[in-house]
């Protein structure tokens, strides 16, 4: 755990979100399950001006992981327990099951506490921005863990964009495929609308997400969406079709039943397009155990090998070495907390909104309801 400095006051002021007064600032986690254990514990140790203090989980086993790699850590069986000591706390992340994302984050900011929430941050675009107006009423921080944001490739796409490297983008396809005939089990892979699970709203919240970042506001939307696997319950291969407001397409696909991968990005622009392979490693590094060093020093961290970077060209097929290779951007996940850690000290912004994601729930929904309708949906 990390953080420099203690009981330096801060002022408060009307930003959402600012200092309670005290720095670092205590956190209070909430599920330590994958998310809580691989993305959420890491990278809030990572971060400077803030401390993992307590975690939410009543199993043992996850206990005893926990206090593995955090031996100062304090546990609660309920998110109740994180109420009624609210004055302790200066931040609840909530990384539990998607059903419970809505009233835990109503009862921590009804409790005076900034969060931060996986995505998707509710079931529907409606819940989302009754979230929002909540904190904003309370002038309290409400951002939602969208990571992969900063991942490689994504930062890297942005900036070949933002230099006008492809010319016009005419067509953005993205792919979340995976090959996992055998099911896993548990509330992601649930049929029970309750449950907010299937790939729409796991994988897909995060295509979209970066599809509207890249491209902006949908003007329509039309899905396919299916149940492959046997005894599978949730979509587990989904295709969304986005017509941006500014005449970008976006084609994404989210699937666990892909017996061979696609590109993740291939964009198509009016100058050059851009292909490239493979995943973010910096999931699979967390995964395997390693961290980002804390205070900022990420000198190797998300560091993507030459062989790796995806290439720019035109007419020509990455496949066959055609293209110039572009230097993969490492990926960025602590960024996102230290960007929290700015917003709750009053000097930075919200890294992910509750109403940006509120828009890419708009998607979802109308995409849900393409699929299930077979019509293409207009936002």
């Amino acid at each position: 755990m990390t953080g420099t400095g203690s009981d330096t006051p801060l002022s408060q002021g009307s930003r959402p979100g600012e200092s309670r007064g005290r720095y670092p600032f205590r956190v209070g986690l909430v599920g330590y399950g994958l998310a809580g254990s691989v993305f959420h514990a890491p990278l809030i140790a990572a971060t400077e001006g803030l401390v993992l203090d307590t975690v939410v989980t009543g199993n043992p086993d996850r206990r005893r992981q926990a206090e593995d790699e955090f031996p100062d850590v304090r546990f609660a069986t309920d998110p109740d327990e994180l109420w009624r000591r609210a004055g302790e706390l200066d931040l609840i992340v909530i990384a539990s099951p998607n059903k419970t994302h809505v009233p835990i984050a109503r009862a921590a900011l009804e409790a005076g506490l900034p969060v931060v929430v996986d995505k998707p941050i509710a079931g529907t675009a409606a819940e989302a921005r009754e979230l929002a107006a909540l904190a904003e009423e309370r002038g309290l921080l409400l951002s939602v863990f969208q990571n992969r944001r900063w991942d490689n490739d994504f930062l890297t796409l942005r900036k070949l964009i933002a230099e006008g490297g492809l010319g016009d983008v005419h067509r953005f396809e993205s792919r979340f495929e995976r090959w996992r005939p055998q099911l896993k089990g548990g509330w992601r892979e649930s049929g029970d609308p309750a449950e907010i699970g299937g790939l729409l709203y796991d994988l897909g919240s995060h295509v979209v997400d970066q599809a509207l970042v890249l491209f902006g506001p949908a003007a329509t939307v039309y899905a396919e969406s299916v149940v492959r696997r046997p005894g599978a319950e949730a979509d587990d291969d989904t295709f969304i079709a986005i017509t941006h407001t500014n005449g970008v397409r976006s084609h994404l696909y989210a699937s666990a039943t892909t017996a061979q991968l696609g590109p993740r990005f291939r964009v198509l622009g009016s100058e050059a397009g851009y292909v490239k392979y493979g995943l973010d490693p910096q999931e699979a590094a967390l995964r395997d155990g390693a961290r980002p060093a804390a205070g900022g020093d990420e000198k190797e961290w998300g560091v993507e090998p030459e062989e790796l970077w995806g290439r720019v060209g035109s007419g020509e097929s990455p496949l066959t070495g055609g293209g110039t290779p572009v230097p993969t951007v490492p990926g960025a996940y602590p960024a996102y907390y230290a960007a929290v850690a700015e917003a709750l000290r009053g000097t930075g912004e919200n890294p992910v909104t509750a109403l940006e994601a509120a828009a890419a729930l708009d998607v979802l929904e109308a995409a849900h309801r393409s699929a299930h309708e077979k019509v293409t949906v207009t936002l």
